[in-house]
């Protein structure tokens, strides 16, 4: 049975299930290569920022600025370019900064868990349906008149929306958990990495502050 003899065959409903197919193998390519493009730049950048941040906090910024299209980038630069902040004043800009970034670093998950959970009740659906159908086909009163390919058709619909449906679900389930995970490592990462930044700002906040009273 070739691809299109199978969506055939398993009726309607292989129609949106064929599209959320679709859409999620194009979303879930999107954000391989988004987590990608994180993990393979943002740690070794980080690390350097926070190493020339001890002595050379503009170098420090112009690097941040030339990788803004990071998500920790703009973090640490919506507090490094906050003006003449306090301690309490950078944190709440970290932490602020932190919460504008999460519906990117969640982008989609929302239709991920959609399509988890509505999948497969297209697929009880289309069983629904394809039973219909069969029994529809029978002639209780005359057996010889039976339609014997509506009832191995209706049969044949309920079973393959049925799999269809279980399979969409299965396979978007699998990536959504990849996703959630690469994203609760990301946050922990952030956490730790905005950590560090905070306590060299202390740092170097408070020796400011003693220079600024001796003289």
């Amino acid at each position: 049975m070739s691809a299109y003899e199978f969506l055939v065959a398993g009726g309607i409903v292989s129609i949106p299930l064929l599209a959320f197919s679709i859409m999620t193998v194009a979303l879930v390519i999107e954000r391989f290569w988004f987590w990608n493009r994180i993990k393979s730049r943002e740690k070794p950048l980080i690390k350097e920022v926070l190493k020339i941040y001890r002595s050379d906090y503009v170098t420090a910024i112009a690097k941040l600025r030339k990788n803004a299209d990071l998500p920790t980038a703009r973090i640490f630069l919506e507090a490094l370019e906050l003006e003449q902040a306090n301690a309490t004043e950078f944190r709440l800009a970290l932490e602020t900064a932190t919460q504008a970034e999460l519906p990117l670093l969640k982008r989609f998950n929302t239709f991920f868990q959609t399509v988890i959970t509505i999948a497969p009740l297209f697929g009880l659906l289309g069983t629904i349906l394809g039973l219909m159908q069969s029994f529809a086909s029978f002639d209780l009163g005359n057996t010889g008149g039976t339609n014997t390919t509506g009832v191995t058709g209706g049969i044949s619909e309920a079973l393959i929306s049925t799999v269809m449906g279980i399979v969409v679900a299965i396979v978007t389930l699998m990536f959504a958990n990849v996703f959630r995970s690469l994203y609760l490592r990301q946050i922990a990462l952030i956490q730790e990495w905005g950590g560090q930044l905070e306590l060299l700002y202390r740092r170097i906040y408070e020796k400011g502050e003693k220079v600024y009273a001796n003289t």
